[in-house]
């Protein structure tokens, strides 16, 4: 199972096709370092690290660091999802983090836990660290590489190629990916400023009730009250899945949703 915002846009640059005359890492023969919450490291098989430790919850295997005169810096995303703060290292990865915490598919995640290595073609290790791991409802995992609205170099590729090979042998998955389209993006950002549970303030069985049929959002808080007090409770029910609209289209008061479960977070 991966992640719904993963697979509604295509990847940044596809990698090589596996098929093709070039010699992959045998998953086998892939080596995993992690660093626990009590600060030991550990140097394990990738195969055994998959399926056997909590990835999400470990430390960052390696900084991102502050340059001078960088329009972009590291940063923290508060998570709704893990309910704590998440590192990142710059735009692209902030971005992939809110569209992460906004897929139901995803139950946690974590910014860069893992370094993946292997014995390149000249018989050099070749490390690789994903930028992001996130832990989906199903209990697999996603390894994923952000790459900038001007694409991936070709490194990072053809890295691509043995990362994602490395994960299917694991029972996981992952991806190389652009940023989403930007009225969608635009959409969960505006929606993100309203995921903290607070802002449900009790009212998503009320919410639920009022949408059971699709209706414009602006008759729906109307008739739910005085709309400064309901507005907040709508775009969370939104964030959280109560409610669903066609994220591809701009958002706006006209804009028509519809309760899609029972109740939210």
């Amino acid at each position: 199972m991966i992640p719904l915002s993963f697979e509604a846009h295509r990847q940044a640059d596809s990698p090589p096709p596996l098929s093709i005359s070039r010699r992959f890492a045998d998953p086998a023969h892939v080596t995993a370092r992690f660093i626990r919450p009590d600060g030991t490291e550990y140097e394990l098989p990738w195969l055994e690290t998959a399926g056997e430790q909590r990835l999400e919850e470990c430390l960052s295997v390696r900084r991102f660091p502050v340059c001078k005169g960088r329009r972009s810096a590291p940063g923290w995303y508060w998570s709704a999802t893990d309910r704590c703060l998440v590192h990142h290292g710059f735009k692209a990865m902030r971005t992939q983090l809110m569209m992460l915490d906004h897929d139901p598919g995803v139950t946690a995640m974590a910014c860069r836990p893992v370094e993946l290595s292997w014995r390149g073609r000249s018989g050099r290790t070749v490390s690789h660290v994903p930028h992001l791991m996130a832990r989906l409802t199903d209990g697999s995992g996603l390894l994923v590489d952000c790459a900038s609205r001007f694409g991936a170099g070709r490194r990072l590729v053809w890295r691509a190629a043995h990362l994602e090979r490395a994960a299917a042998a694991a029972g996981w998955h992952y991806r190389l990916i652009a940023p989403p389209q930007s009225t969608v993006e635009a959409n969960v950002r505006w929606l993100a400023g309203y995921r903290h549970p607070r802002y449900a303030q009790d009212r998503l069985p009320e919410v639920v009730e009022c949408f059971r049929a699709p209706t414009v959002l602006a008759e729906g808080v109307r008739l739910l009250g005085d709309p400064i007090a309901v507005w907040p409770s709508v775009f969370h029910a939104l964030w959280v899945g109560v409610l669903s609209v066609p994220l591809e289209r701009p958002l706006h008061e006209r804009t028509v949703a519809v309760a899609c479960k029972e109740s939210g977070q």
